[in-house]
């Protein structure tokens, strides 16, 4: 079969303009759907106040803690079915990121009262149980109700950003950690 000169001569228009047609209007045209987080951005602030005391009444400051990412519950001491799901959650969370999972610390700021009873804690090995020294730390973890109906993520710097909403998807929150350990060239 023969190809005439001008279908020779399309063809080779349509090697050198098409692609840059396309790339025309993928960049000014197409915009792909772009990644949300699920858990809510809040405005980035350091955690001011940070002293306090451990679980069995030895001081501790969260600056100890510097250098990690922290999932962190707010609330008191007595654990109902809400509070021992977000310690469940926040355990199978940072297991679930395998190699990465040293990168994350738990803990568990208590408001009012003491942590609850001895076998809570010791499905939770690793958890920090942490009262803080200032009557109004607490108040800085932003909640429409009450802080101990979400999940916080504070980065390896001490800064608050992130809130999970209450009763979250477990997949979804832990795909948005997996991420920012990827994303994070720093804890």
């Amino acid at each position: 079969m023969q190809v005439s000169p001008r279908s020779k001569f399309l063809i080779l228009v349509g090697v050198f303009v098409v692609p840059v047609l396309a790339a025309y209007l993928a960049y000014f045209g197409w915009r792909p759907a772009g990644h949300g987080n699920y858990g809510d951005l809040l405005e980035v602030t350091p955690l001011r106040q940070t002293a306090g005391t451990a679980h069995d009444g030895t001081p501790f400051d969260l600056e100890a803690l510097r250098g990690k990412w922290l999932m962190v519950r707010v609330g008191p001491g007595r654990c109902d079915a809400d509070c021992a799901q977000q310690l469940y959650l926040m355990r199978q969370t940072r297991i679930a990121q395998g190699k990465e999972q040293s990168r994350i610390e738990r803990l568990w700021v208590l408001t009012e009262g003491a942590a609850d009873a001895p076998a809570l804690l010791q499905e939770h090995p690793g958890l920090h149980v942490w009262r803080p020294q200032a009557p109004g730390f607490a108040a800085q973890f932003p909640a429409a109700q009450d802080p101990a109906d979400h999940i916080y993520l504070v980065d390896p710097l001490g800064n608050l950003m992130l809130r999970f909403p209450a009763h979250p998807e477990p997949k979804r929150l832990m795909k948005d950690l997996k991420l920012l350990l990827k994303a994070s060239q720093i804890g």
